[in-house]
This record gives C-alpha cells, sequence and structure tokens, in this order.
C-alpha cells in the first residue's frame, strides 16, 4: 500500500489494486480488515478454493469490492465428465457476492477459444434480474497474455466499457518501463473505441508505437 498511496498522492487517483486474500474463512475477515485499514480498495478470493459458503460469509463482512478468481477453472471447462458450463458456473458466484469475475482473454495463453471468452464476458454483464436497481451484474475480466494487440478485438466482441483488462507482462514488459506501459494500454484502448486502426494511432502516439514493435 505504500506504493499505492505514494503514487495516489502524487497524481490524485489511488489505483485498484486487489489483494489475495485467500485462505480459511478467519483468515480471510483479518486480512480483509487489514487491508481496509491500511486504505486498500479491493481484495482478490480463488473461488475454487474457498467456495460458495466462504465466499458468501465473507461478503456479509467484506467492505471493499471482491475480485474473483476462477484459477481451477480448466477442470470445469476440460473436462467431458464434469459438464459445467461457464454461464452457470459465474451466476452461482454473482449470487454469492463476487464483484469481478475472470474470464479469460481474447487470444491467450491457455486452451478456450475467443468466442467462448467473449461469450463468458457478456454473460457477467447480462442482468439476472428485472426491476428496478441492478441485475446482479458484474465486472468481466480480460486476463492471460493480455497486450495493446487485444484490445481492438475485445472491444468489438463485447461492445461495453465495463471490463477489466488485466496485463502483467502487457504493461511490464514495455521498452521503455511501466509508465510507458500503462500510457500505451489506455492509447490502444482509445483507438480501439474510436474505431481507428493500431498501427494508424500509433504514428501519433509513441507508446503505442514502442508496445506494437515489443508485442
Amino acid at each position: 500500500m505504500d506504493v499505492v498511496n505514494d503514487h495516489a498522492q502524487k497524481t490524485g487517483k489511488k489505483v485498484m489494486f486487489a489483494f489475495n486474500v485467500t485462505g480459511e474463512i478467519d483468515q480471510m475477515l483479518r486480512r480483509h480488515d487489514l487491508i481496509e485499514a491500511l486504505g486498500g480498495t479491493c481484495i482478490m478470493v480463488s473461488l475454487n478454493s474457498t467456495g460458495l459458503p466462504g465466499l458468501a460469509y465473507l461478503r456479509r463482512h467484506c467492505r471493499l469490492p471482491i475480485h474473483a478468481h476462477r484459477n481451477g477453472w480448466g477442470l470445469y471447462q476440460r473436462s467431458p465428465h464434469i459438464g459445467l458450463g461457464y454461464r452457470a458456473y459465474q451466476k452461482f458466484w454473482r449470487l454469492a457476492g463476487a464483484d469481478h469475475m475472470h474470464v479469460n482473454g481474447i487470444r491467450n495463453k491457455f486452451c478456450e477459444p475467443d468466442e467462448s471468452v467473449l461469450e463468458s464476458a457478456r454473460e457477467c454483464l447480462t442482468p439476472m434480474f428485472t426491476g428496478e436497481g441492478r441485475g446482479c451484474e458484474v465486472m468481466p475480466v480480460f486476463s492471460s497474455g493480455q497486450t495493446v494487440r487485444q484490445a481492438p478485438d475485445t472491444w468489438r466482441g463485447l461492445g461495453s466499457p465495463d471490463l477489466v483488462f488485466a496485463a502483467g507482462g502487457g504493461l511490464v514488459a514495455h521498452p521503455d518501463g511501466v509508465a510507458a506501459g500503462v500510457r500505451a494500454m489506455r492509447q490502444a484502448w482509445e483507438a480501439a473505441m474510436s474505431d481507428v486502426a493500431l498501427d494508424e494511432f500509433a504514428k501519433t502516439h509513441a507508446e503505442l508505437r514502442r508496445a506494437l514493435e515489443k508485442y
């Protein structure tokens, strides 16, 4: 949190960092309280380790957004003997209290095809209920080997800016450093949402041009 708070002081913006609190229930409650006390704005839980009762219990205690990671999901997706699709899977966790749900990413580093990823993301944004207020929607999280190059197809496939685009190496491996990597990613999304080709946008945006050369 020292790094997050230092940057918040300099920029006036506090980034949302998801601290992993996965553990036994009492451990998760203590970790949540510590993160909140230190000024944190988000916690992360590994769903398949915590289970539905664990997440529901944490949600009743939690005062921060819950970033829900589906690590281990391949067991359900790839096994012909289990037969649980993501359309059903994500609804259970939404009802239990997740705020963000991982959906993999376009041209990801795993085995899931792009259309499956996009269908999962659209499901997260589809209301489960009708009437006043929100319909238990959650923010889809795109991850798994994402760089500036996936931004246009992700935008076209989802058609909504309501997403988290998680990129590790896609930011920190930028040849001019992490800050340039962040600027390049923002430029890629600005181009995508303006329906401008990345190569064309990169002619006047050096960080994006360098990122395209790298990735």
